[in-house]
């Protein structure tokens, strides 16, 4: 399932930007829906999103690609957060692809309160949620159980009547 979710979001970026590139002039945007949405082409050498501008982050999508491997490895049991994964992966690895042939990593979904972006880097953001949203959750069931009550069988509780219960809970 991994395989797959991670081809389709890959084929769907390189098939996306493609178009973009072939379909667009760098720099001149068309619009889709006036003042919100628009196809814009750019050529983006910062990391997601354009942030730091001419700072070939290859190394860090090589590291990234590593840790990734390694949480599959360790959480392949848990769905939701491999889903995740797949997501940040893929992103990853679209991106690494435009970086590794062109040096920047083409962009082309513009609405204008945002810089633009493209299918990878939603693919990331998607799995980023998602993957607090699961780590999150995964701490709420351990929190939850930390809370348990921890006292011995047969220990009187005293809070009923009228004393301050001065246990520490985390």
């Amino acid at each position: 399932m991994i395989f797959i979710i991670v081809l389709i979001i890959l084929a769907l970026d390189q098939l996306t930007k493609s178009l973009a590139n072939q379909s667009l002039q760098l720099g001149h945007p068309v619009p889709l829906i006036k003042g919100a949405f628009y196809l814009t082409l750019v050529h983006n050498t910062g990391a997601a999103f354009g942030i730091l501008k001419n700072q070939t982050p290859l190394f860090t999508s090589m590291f990234a690609l590593v840790l990734i491997y390694s949480e599959f490895k360790k959480n392949s049991h848990k769905k939701f957060y491999t889903l995740a994964l797949s997501l940040i992966l893929a992103g990853a690895l679209g991106n690494l692809i435009d970086r590794l042939f062109f040096g920047y990593v083409i962009d082309f979904l513009d609405f204008r309160i945002w810089p633009v972006f493209n299918v990878a880097d939603s693919a990331v953001t998607i799995g980023t949620i998602m993957l607090g949203w699961s780590i999150l959750r995964s701490e709420d069931k351990h929190g939850t159980q930390r809370h348990k009550d921890t006292r011995t069988p047969g220990h009187k509780d005293t809070r009923s009547q009228g004393h301050k219960d001065t246990r520490v809970t985390w």
